[in-house]
Order: structure tokens, then C-alpha cells, then sequence
């Protein structure tokens, strides 16, 4: 995976498109993920050039093997979480995982948190300024409500591929989500009326 964003972040800067210094540059990116086709999740997890941690912390974009301790009676869950942890809890962390939301409205979600991002650099530096009740208390983030599941660290099956600032865009339209019991279809028809209740 590593390889793939030097490639499209190469290919950007040559084409004098920042990553996510404005909403044009944020669309090249995103555009250019979604070009990219289906990822196989297994390949990336073993790629060298991965930047790989055994924490999660507050404010920062990671991918991760999940299995559900209580998968067994969850209409569906996804295997291959794309997440900003928003608050730790015992024995693990809540966590956004924009896999839930269709493409349309994880870019929507996504332009929104930038506005409560600590800098401008988009480098190791920059970390969202998130929480649970920031998330629930204004309107504008009304996407994350399907978005937030319950991860507990005894049934995380790999380290987390930290994902840099300057990737986030290309991160969130990458196919790369592993939906379990349902199809995708499905998961986002369900987010949607999710997000319409809450209105």
C-alpha cells in the first residue's frame, strides 16, 4: 500500500496538486484511489514499506485485521476497519470506520474533520481534534452515527498500518473494505437510513 500512495503522491505533486491543502486536491486524490480497483488486503498487510504500530492513538487514521468476539449474532461487520479511534475505553476503543459510509458521504465526513484538524502541515504532526461528544454535538458530522463501532484490542489479528496525514484522502476511496454477512450494498442502504433518522 505504501507503494501505491508514493505513486499517486508523486504523480500529485508533479501535477502541483497538495494533499489536502484544498478541496481540489482532496477530489485528485480521492479520484485517483478509486482508479486504483479492488486492493488485496493481505498483500498490503505484508508490505515492508507499511509504516506499523501496536497502538492506536486519539486523532490518527489506521487500517487493521478485526475479528468480532460476538460476530456470531451482528448482522455484519467489517474484517479490514479503516478508523480514527475517538475514545479509549477499557480493554479497547471507539472508533469511526468510514467503511460504513458510501463514497459520497465518507467525503463529506472526511471535509468536515479537517476543519478540527491541529495543523495545516498534513504530515506526522497532524492529528484530528476528535472525540464522541465533538462528533455528536454538531450537525455538520451527522455521517458518523453508523460509523462508530466498539474495537477491542484482544480481537485485533494484526498491528495497525499507520496511514500519514498526506494519505487520508487516498486511504478513504481505496476498495478495500471486507464486509462479513452482508453485502457492502447492503451495509451502506443501512448507514444511509441511519443518518436520516438522526436528522
Amino acid at each position: 500500500m505504501a507503494k501505491l500512495f508514493d505513486e499517486i503522491l508523486l504523480k500529485g505533486i508533479k501535477s502541483g496538486q497538495v494533499p489536502a491543502r484544498t478541496s481540489t486536491a482532496r477530489e485528485w486524490y480521492r479520484e485517483k484511489a478509486k482508479e486504483a480497483g479492488k486492493i488485496n488486503e493481505t498483500n498490503f498487510f505484508k508490505d515492508k514499506d507499511n509504516e506499523f504500530k501496536s497502538r492506536a492513538f486519539l486523532g490518527n487514521m489506521y487500517l487493521f485485521f478485526y475479528d468480532p468476539k460476538h460476530k456470531a449474532t451482528l448482522p455484519y461487520y467489517d474484517r479490514v476497519p479503516l478508523i480514527f479511534p475517538i475514545k479509549m475505553m477499557q480493554g479497547g476503543f471507539l472508533g469511526i470506520n468510514f467503511h460504513y459510509l458510501p463514497l459520497p458521504l465518507r467525503a463529506r465526513l472526511m471535509d468536515n474533520l479537517y476543519d478540527i484538524a491541529n495543523n495545516d502541515k498534513y504530515n506526522q504532526t497532524t492529528k484530528l481534534q476528535i472525540s464522541y461528544d465533538i462528533l455528536n454535538s454538531a450537525a455538520k458530522y451527522k455521517e458518523f452515527k453508523p460509523t462508530v463501532k466498539h474495537y477491542l484490542t484482544s480481537q485485533i489479528r494484526s498491528k495497525f498500518i499507520y496511514i500519514n496525514p498526506a494519505e487520508w484522502d487516498m486511504a478513504l476511496f481505496l476498495n478495500i473494505a471486507k464486509f462479513e454477512k452482508q453485502s457492502q450494498t447492503q451495509v451502506w442502504k443501512d448507514s444511509r437510513r441511519i443518518i436520516r433518522a438522526s436528522k
